[in-house]
């Protein structure tokens, strides 16, 4: 290792990329539901001294090959392939663990009978495959364990080389039926030790992965959604084909109208260009590949930046277009969920309304109830994806935090009343600035009533690594984010609760900070001092991801992607989304509202919410640096915009620090000893790596060599794993 280069040299391709994802969905994880079903025994039989029921639902998705937000080089094609890699991936590993298990599972007849049960299944699965099933029988003569074991894996193989041959399992459910049959005969025989620590945590494997590995979601822009519209809309000779263009009132009767018929606008031979060629031909292939292999793989259609419900409904259009409409009773249902992703303040206050126009109409509610009875649901299901990093670099931390509280609460009380559950969709980087949080502490601050049994929730970058590259630390995370869920959902059944009496004085501290934010990122030269002071340019030089820095390649904050955003302020030890505009709000509250100041001190402890927010602006401060960030901000080539936003800036970080010790009482350092030590115990070595890192910097942009952008970039790499805070 320490011979070995500690930086890429060349850009991953999106198909590196998804052989990383495997060899975690493949060789790490099988391990770890393993053990979590094991652990789950011991636990529930020490707690209740009965036998426990299935392991809690876990499931595993991916948008690696699948998320095209942005992303010129994640064609159909690649989508193909990876869908095709998932599900050659989760039969290897069935076919691995099955063939282990029939190694463990040498019991002979003459020591034990075999059940009826046992033998009657052998006499369906030799009918069932015929003449093939002679040599799996023959294989291990006494041995009726051992020979069930060698005709599932003959039904596994036929899966595997055409999902309809002859005798092959067809679903998942076919092979755990088949397991729960060998289990039962295990027990009935009196082994039931080797049911409960072979058979069963198998079965809990395929529950887990299924024939699929994890679903693959696909997303893609609202923006790019209507400039494929329009595509479909010049190909097939409209007169008007200005699309993006057209208010939402013509968008949404333009919609209702096409949404009524099958009718598509284009056949499979004529000619497409740009987004509606790659949409549509995205959307084929998913159908394709649904038709073959069913629906299991194949995670909802997110739509980014949604804005409004024709931004749901254009999906719809373009559904219809790659075959994944259907004839439903009542009209035409989408064979896929569709996923609204609310990412700005405006767009989170818009949520409500935007989601309530989208369940109300009948287009929705028939792929809802459509969907339900496929897939065999108790209950209709819409998910809504939230958008942490985004609605951060929008408004800042508070203002997106609450934002997402509300919104949150109030589609939660929206689905109730229409009587829909809802799954959130947590888009959580891997910092304060990015969604970041203890997750026990997260699930507490929850809105209540708004968990109702099912969650998603992503996990990034490097927290993919310190969480789950280790067997057991990444089975702690995920019992805790099990558990999390269980006990969450079983108190929000109780439904919403009373706001907190200080909700009302919380909005306008709220109100406050995104004032200050904004003033901040929109003074005139901030972006060219984020560029000066950062080593955001030399972030776009690194090889770490395929996914470009910006969607579009406008040089301007909106269009940069939240996670270069909060990378390079970590990389300069400003953490800035993690805490601006934290300080002035809260001094706003002491000196204009000192009764309510000494209320929210008071009841700080026990808002959870707050707590949990608060916190983390804490440790965001924490992790700050002021000597740090002046030494970055001497990179600034203009000395007034220098000196101007630089003190603008410390004002507010020794604002938000002073006013977030005198709500905790005392010194962080006496609070948080722990994370006080971590960052002391890093600060010689960081502070010789962000020195080296601001003299290559200025050498850089002065001449910008290859070898010190290598120099540069080994930096880069050194300062995020001293930080493990790169977002």
């Amino acid at each position: 290792l320490w011979r070995t280069g500690e930086i890429f040299l060349e850009q991953p391709d999106v198909e590196s990329e998804v052989r990383n994802a495997l060899y975690y969905l493949q060789s790490v994880f099988p391990d770890v539901v393993e053990l979590l079903d094991l652990r789950f025994q011991h636990s529930w039989r020490a707690a209740f001294g009965t036998e426990p029921p299935r392991l809690p639902r876990l499931a595993f998705g991916s948008w690696v090959g699948g998320d095209r937000d942005g992303h010129p080089f994640v064609t159909p094609e690649v989508t193909v392939r990876t869908l095709g890699l998932l599900r050659e991936g989760a039969l290897s590993v069935l076919r691995e663990r099955l063939k282990e298990l029939a190694a463990r599972l040498s019991l002979a007849e003459s020591a034990q009978p075999a059940p009826n049960l046992l033998r009657e299944r052998l006499r369906e699965l030799s009918s069932l495959l015929g003449e093939a099933s002679r040599a799996a029988l023959d294989r291990n003569p006494g041995e009726p364990w051992r020979q069930l074991i060698n005709l599932m894996l003959l039904r596994l193989e036929r899966a595997n080389e055409n999902a309809t041959a002859a005798g092959g399992y067809v679903s998942p459910q076919d092979l755990i039926e088949d397991l729960e049959v060998l289990e039962g005969s295990l027990r009935e025989a009196g082994a039931r030790h080797i049911a409960e620590l072979d058979v069963r945590p198998l079965a809990a494997q395929v529950r887990v992965f299924g024939f699929h590995l994890a679903t693959l979601d696909t997303r893609q822009n609202s923006a790019y959604h209507d400039r494929a519209v329009a595509g479909l809309l010049r190909a097939a000779g409209f007169s008007r084909t200005d699309y993006p263009r057209w208010s939402e009132e013509e968008k949404l009767d333009f919609l209702n109208r096409e949404l009524q018929s099958l009718r598509p606008f284009t056949g499979p031979h004529m000619r497409l260009e740009d987004e509606a060629e790659h949409v549509v031909g995205l959307f084929r292939a998913l159908r394709a590949h649904l038709m073959r292999y069913g629906p299991e793989g194949i995670g909802p259609l997110i739509v980014s930046m949604t804005r409004s419900v024709a931004d749901l409904l254009a999906v719809y259009l373009l559904a219809r277009e790659g075959g994944l409409l259907v004839e439903a009773p009542g009209g035409l249902a989408c064979e896929l969920p569709i996923v609204p992703l609310f990412e700005t303040i405006n767009d989170l206050e818009r949520s409500e309304a935007v989601t309530d126009a989208f369940l109300a109409h009948p287009i929705t509610e028939r792929t809802l109830s459509y969907l339900q009875h496929r897939d065999r649901q108790a209950e209709r299901e819409l998910i809504v994806m939230l958008g942490y990093s985004d609605s951060n670099k929008d408004g800042g931390i508070l203002a997106s935090h609450w934002g997402l509280h509300r919104a949150e609460r109030r589609l939660a009380r929206l689905a109730r009343e229409r009587g829909t559950r809802l799954a959130f969709f947590h888009g959580r980087g891997g910092t304060i600035g990015r969604g970041a949080g203890p997750t026990h502490v997260f699930f507490d601050a929850l809105p209540a009533g708004s968990l109702m049994g099912r969650m998603r929730v992503t996990e990034q970058g490097e927290v993919i690594a310190q969480k789950y590259a280790n067997r057991v630390t990444a089975a702690f995370h995920l019992e805790r984010l099990l558990a999390g869920v269980t006990c969450t959902s079983l108190l929000h059944e109780a439904g919403e609760a009373p706001p907190h009496p200080l909700e009302g004085v919380w909005s306008l501290v709220v109100e406050r900070s995104f004032q200050a934010y904004r003033s901040l990122v929109e003074t005139d030269g901030f972006v060219m001092f984020f560029r000066q002071a950062t080593p955001i340019d030399a972030i776009e030089q690194t090889r770490i991801g395929s996914r470009p820095s910006r969607r579009t390649g406008k040089q301007t904050l909106e269009d940069l992607r939240a996670i270069p955003w909060v990378f390079s302020w970590g990389q300069a030890r400003f953490h800035l989304p993690a805490w601006y505009g934290v300080g002035t709000a809260l001094d706003w509250l002491r000196s204009e509202r000192p009764s309510d100041w000494k209320a929210l001190r008071d009841e700080i402890r026990n808002w959870p919410f707050l707590a949990y927010l608060l916190h983390n602006v804490e440790a965001g401060l924490m992790m700050a640096d002021t000597e740090i960030m002046q030494l970055y901000a001497s990179l600034v080539a203009d000395a007034d915009l220098r000196r101007s936003l630089l003190d603008t800036i410390l004002a507010e970080y020794r604002l938000a620090d002073a006013r977030i010790n005198e709500l905790f009482g005392g010194r962080p350092e006496e609070r948080r000893p722990r994370l006080a030590l971590a960052i002391r115990l890093r600060e010689r070595a960081l502070r010789q790596l962000h020195e080296e890192q601001v003299r290559l910097l200025a050498v850089w942009r002065a001449d910008s060599k290859e070898d010190v952008l290598q120099a540069l970039l080994l930096t880069i790499n050194a300062i995020a794993l001293g930080q493990k805070m790169t977002g």
